[in-house]
């Protein structure tokens, strides 16, 4: 059965920000597509949140058929219309470059930028017929200057970052905002477990998953294409961008080392 209420495609939604994001925009009344890895989160999730208010469904973001299948399955659900695609789900690394296995830039890569834009591409002609869409990136502080420990974590970031710069320009005639968010360390598992707590050490885990998903929600209502979350968030977009490069260089160093 197709609901008329407004909706939004979630991934990475079982724990961390994607719950939490769920959780929000179905007190709003929104149709919430819980897309996930996390077969047992995203069930327990669904029964949170009830059958009229979700839909769940495991999704892979690196496999090509499982993106198609869980955006043509949404659509059934939501007359072929997606208001709001978050692009949430990531992975991360904070191994020094020099001692990464091998594999790992490709995993984050896969995940953290293919795996995003192969979101957006499918939910493409979802977008198209719903008013005043939007595509939400999760980016992050680390886009703004490289951090060291996370250099491939960082690196993908950039990536997100022009990303979604240049999918705004292009989009816009479409009528569909492209926009990233860009906050410092977010107390969820994947930052807990981090094998190097430095930078969250000196930096701090100010934010929790509810603040982040409260951004989302702004973001939905907004037209900013970058959304720095936090005070240092919001300090560090400032020392990159006003600031010359070897003393924002330096001051990266002395925040996070």
């Amino acid at each position: 059965m197709s609901t008329n209420k407004p909706s939004i495609f979630i991934t990475g939604a079982a724990v961390g920000i994607g719950k939490a994001t769920a959780e929000l925009f179905a007190a709003k009344g929104w149709f919430v597509g819980l897309f996930d890895v996390d077969e047992d989160g995203l069930q327990t999730l669904k029964a949170q949140l009830g059958e009229d208010a979700c839909m769940a469904m495991r999704m892979d973001v690196t496999d090509e058929a499982s993106v198609n299948a869980a955006m043509t399955a949404f659509g059934e659900r939501t007359g072929g219309r997606m208001q709001v695609l978050f692009n949430n789900a990531g992975i991360l690394d904070t191994t020094a470059f020099a001692e990464t296995h091998p594999d790992m830039p490709e995993r984050i890569f896969m995940v953290n930028v293919v795996g995003l834009m192969r979101c957006a591409r499918l939910a493409l002609p979802l977008l198209e017929k719903a008013d005043k869409a939007r595509v939400i990136n999760m980016s992050s502080a680390s886009a703004n200057y490289g951090i060291p420990g996370f250099s491939i974590y960082s690196s993908s970031k950039h990536a997100v970052r022009g990303f979604t710069e240049a999918l705004h320009i292009e989009w816009a005639a479409k009528g569909i905002h492209v926009c990233d968010l860009m906050p410092t360390f977010v107390n969820t598992p994947m930052v807990r477990n981090a094998s190097n707590q430095t930078s969250m050490q000196k930096l701090g885990i100010n934010l929790s998953p509810e603040k982040i998903a409260g951004v989302v929600w702004k973001a939905s209502q907004g037209n900013r294409i970058h959304w720095p979350v936090g005070l240092d968030g919001w300090a560090l977009a400032l020392i990159v961008t006003r600031l010359p490069k070897s003393l924002a260089a330096w001051l990266t160093k002395v925040l996070t080392t």
